[in-house]
C-alpha cells in the first residue's frame, strides 16, 4: 500500500495494485479499478515514484533462484 494525502490534508493508504490511471487535471486524480477516484496533493510523478519504491521494497526480499 502507498500513502497519499487528500486535498483536505488527511492521509490515506491505497492499494497500488488497484491503480488504473493517474491524471493531472490540474489536481492529481487517482482512479482505481473499482471505479473510486481519489484526488491527492501528490503529483502524478510522485505517485509513480511511490509505486516504484513500494515495488522495489516488496521484490527486494524475494529469493532469486538460478535457472537450470
Amino acid at each position: 500500500m502507498i500513502e497519499v494525502t487528500k486535498l483536505d490534508g488527511t492521509k490515506t493508504l491505497i492499494n497500488q495494485e488497484l491503480i488504473e490511471t493517474v491524471e493531472s487535471t490540474p489536481d492529481t486524480v487517482v482512479t482505481l479499478t473499482t471505479g473510486r477516484k481519489i484526488i491527492t496533493k501528490e503529483s502524478r510523478q510522485e505517485i509513480d515514484n511511490l509505486v516504484k519504491s513500494y515495488r522495489k521494497e516488496l521484490y527486494a526480499n524475494l529469493p532469486i533462484f538460478d535457472r537450470l
